[in-house]
C-alpha cells in the first residue's frame, strides 16, 4: 500500500472522530440540577474522550477492511452460503436442525440461573411471541402496524376480567385456559373492527391510524377507572391451573413451568404459521406485499387478505397478553404504551421481516442485551473486569444506532426470508422496490 492510499484511508477515518465524541457524550455521566454543563464537561475528560474516539476509529477501520475485502473472499463466502442453502433445502436436514433447536430450548432453563429464567419468560418468550404475530402483519402482508400492543392489552384485560381481578365482575369466573379463548377472540374481533374501515389505507396513513388506536386503548385503560381500575392496575389475576381427572396442578409464580407452557404454545403457533405461509393465503399476502395493484388485477381481494393478516396478528398479540397477565398476576396501563409497539416492530425488523425464525432471533438478541446491561449496571463484566459503558436508561439510544447500522449494511435482518432478501437484492439493482409497506417503484401508486 503506497503513501497516497494510506492518506486516502486516513481521510476516510476523519468522520469517525466526531462519532467518537458523540459516543463519549452518550456514555458520559448524567447531568446535575443547576449544573447544565456538568455532563458535557465530564464526558470531555481526556481519558474517557480518547477511549471513545479510539473505539470509533477501530470501528471505522473494521468497516473499511470489510468494504475492501478481496473478491476471492467474497466468492468464498458466496460459495459457502450457496452450499449451506443446498444442504438446508433437504427436508431431513431441516427437521434435524429443528429437533436440535427444540432440544436446546427444552434444556435451556436448567442451564441458567433464576435471573435468566425470568428473562427467558417475561422478556424473551413473551416478546418473541409478540414479534411472531406482528411478523404476519408486517412481514407477510406488508402492513405497518404501530398500535400492535393494543391487542396485547385487550388480551390481558379480558383475562383479568374473567378471573375476577377487575372492579366490574364477570357473570362467571373462568379458569385461565378458558379465559384464554375469550381473550384471543376479543383481540381478533378488535383487529377486525379496526381493520375493516382502515385497511384500504396503506403505508404511512395506515401506520398513523394504528398508532392512534394504540393510544386510545392506553387512554381508556387509564381513564375507565370503574372498569379497569385505572392507573392502579388489576392485581390478583389467577395463574394457569389444571384440575381434571384427579390432576391438580397450578403454575403459580414459578418461572420454569411458565417457560414450558410458553414453549409449547410457541411451537404450535410456529407450525401453524409455517403452514399458513406456504398456503394459498400466504402466497396472496406475498403478492399484496410486493405489488397490491398487480395482485388485485390477478383477482386477489386485498382487503379480505389484509383483514385476515390483521386478525391473526391481533389474536397472537392477545394470546401473549394472557400469558403475561397470568404470569405476573398484575397489569396496569404503563405496560401497554406505544414504546412497546415500537420495540416489537424493532424486533421484527432486526430479526428479519417475513422470516419465521428471524423475529424470534431478534427478540432473543435484543432482549438479552437489555437484560445483560441491566444486570451488570455499575459492575465489571465477568471475565473482562471492565465496566460496561452503557447505562440502562440510555439503552434505547444504542438500539436505535444498531437499527440504523442494520438498515445500512443488512436491511433484510439477521435471518431474512428468501423472498425478502430477493426483494432487497432486486431493489438494490433498481428492479422494483423493497418497501414492504408501500408499492414498488414505478407502480401507479408509488
Amino acid at each position: 500500500m503506497n503513501q497516497t492510499q494510506l492518506l486516502e484511508r486516513g481521510r476516510r477515518l476523519l468522520p469517525w472522530v466526531p462519532a467518537g465524541v458523540l459516543l463519549a457524550v452518550m456514555t458520559g455521566p448524567q447531568g446535575r440540577v443547576g449544573q447544565p454543563g456538568y455532563s458535557i464537561s465530564q464526558a470531555m475528560h481526556p481519558g474517557h474522550l480518547f477511549d471513545s474516539i479510539a473505539i470509533a476509529l477501530v470501528a471505522g477501520v473494521i468497516v473499511q477492511l470489510w468494504g475492501a475485502r478481496p473478491a476471492q473472499f467474497r466468492d468464498t463466502v458466496a460459495q459457502v452460503r450457496s452450499e449451506t442453502r443446498r444442504i438446508y433445502a433437504r427436508r431431513e436436514i431441516r427437521l434435524g436442525v429443528y429437533a436440535v433447536l427444540l432440544a436446546f430450548a427444552i434444556l435451556l432453563p436448567h442451564m441458567v440461573g433464576a435471573y435468566w429464567q425470568e428473562i427467558l419468560v417475561d422478556k424473551i418468550g413473551i416478546f418473541a411471541l409478540l414479534a411472531v404475530g406482528l411478523n404476519v402483519v408486517v412481514g407477510f402482508a406488508g402492513l405497518l402496524d404501530l398500535g400492535y400492543i393494543a391487542f396485547y392489552a385487550i388480551g390481558a384485560y379480558v383475562v383479568a376480567y374473567f378471573t375476577g381481578a377487575l372492579p366490574v365482575q364477570p357473570p362467571f369466573i373462568l379458569n385461565d385456559f378458558y379465559a384464554l379463548i375469550f381473550a384471543v377472540a376479543a383481540a381478533m374481533i378488535a383487529g377486525l373492527i379496526l381493520g375493516a374501515p382502515t385497511l384500504r389505507l396503506r403505508g404511512d396513513y395506515l401506520a398513523i391510524v394504528t398508532l392512534g388506536f394504540g393510544e386510545i386503548i392506553t387512554i381508556l385503560a387509564v381513564n375507565l377507572d370503574s372498569v379497569t381500575n385505572g392507573s392502579r392496575g388489576a392485581p390478583g389475576i389467577t395463574s394457569f391451573s389444571v384440575h381434571v381427572f384427579g390432576i391438580n396442578y397450578d403454575w403459580g409464580l414459578s418461572q420454569v413451568p411458565y417457560y414450558y407452557l410458553l414453549l409449547a404454545f410457541a411451537v404450535i403457533i410456529m407450525v401453524a404459521f409455517a403452514m399458513l405461509e406456504n398456503s394459498r393465503v400466504g402466497r396472496a399476502w406475498t403478492a399484496i406485499r410486493e405489488d397490491e395493484v398487480a395482485a388485485q388485477a390477478c383477482g386477489i381481494p386485498p382487503v379480505k387478505y389484509k383483514l385476515m393478516a390483521f386478525a391473526i396478528g391481533a389474536s397472537t398479540s392477545g394470546f401473549a397478553g394472557v400469558l403475561y397477565a397470568a404470569k405476573i398476576s398484575f397489569i396496569n396501563p404503563s405496560s401497554f404504551t406505544v414504546l412497546f409497539s415500537i420495540l416489537v416492530l424493532v424486533l421484527v425488523i432486526f430479526g428479519g421481516m417475513g422470516s419465521l425464525i428471524g423475529p424470534i432471533a431478534g427478540a432473543a438478541a435484543i432482549q438479552w442485551f437489555f437484560a445483560y446491561v441491566q444486570k451488570h449496571d455499575g459492575a465489571p463484566i465477568p471475565g473482562i473486569g471492565v465496566k460496561i459503558p452503557i447505562r440502562p436508561e440510555d439503552i434505547y439510544l444504542y438500539v436505535g444506532a444498531l437499527l440504523i447500522v442494520m438498515m445500512i449494511f443488512r436491511p433484510q435482518g439477521i435471518i431474512p426470508s428468501k423472498r425478502r432478501a430477493r426483494e432487497i437484492g432486486m431493489a438494490e439493482q433498481g428492479i422494483g422496490g423493497a418497501d414492504a409497506t408501500g408499492a414498488p417503484i414505478g407502480s401507479p401508486v408509488s
